[in-house]
């Protein structure tokens, strides 16, 4: 594989499995491990000249480090299961998450993106939409979704 694996990361034990799960599928694969995150100033475009604009600039650089952290969790995490993965941070200011991930799957090139599923349905879905649905059908790229492992148990004990 000479293209990089994108993994979407958002800390979750959803995401975890799914960088366990490509690791086992593709070991030593290079891979990059991305955090989409929503700058809370394009939430606040309306502020500008607000003294309150400045908190808000405040309080973004922080979650801006936690957006750091989390994708560099994420990578090595995914280390040390043996994967070659780099951390990314993409900040989606007017984009749904789905379409930044689609985004940087096209700027890298990447071979495969590889998104955990939560599993959400009915009312929720329809509300929220699904990031791995979504991201699924706005790409050219294959796309790999790995559910949870709460989410596979649920369905089997439905049956």
């Amino acid at each position: 594989m000479s293209t990089p694996i994108l993994i979407a990361y958002d800390g979750t034990p959803g995401a975890r499995h799914a960088i366990q799960e490509t690791a086992r599928l593709f070991p030593a694969a290079p891979a990059v491990v991305l955090y989409a995150r929503r700058p809370l100033e394009s939430l606040a475009a309306h502020l500008e000249g607000h003294p309150a604009l400045k908190h808000l600039r405040d309080i973004d650089a922080n979650t801006h480090d936690a957006s750091e952290r989390l994708a560099t969790e994420g990578a090595q995490h995914a280390r040390t299961l043996g994967l070659k993965a780099e951390p990314h941070v993409a900040s989606v200011p007017e984009e749904v998450v789905a379409d930044a991930i689609a985004d940087v799957a096209e700027q890298l090139d990447a071979s495969l993106i590889v998104l955990g599923s939560r599993g959400r349905h009915g009312l929720r879905a329809m509300l929220s939409g699904s990031t791995s649905t979504r991201v699924m059908h706005t790409t050219g790229r294959p796309t790999l979704i790995i559910p949870s492992k709460p989410l596979t148990a649920a369905r089997r004990a439905d049956r």
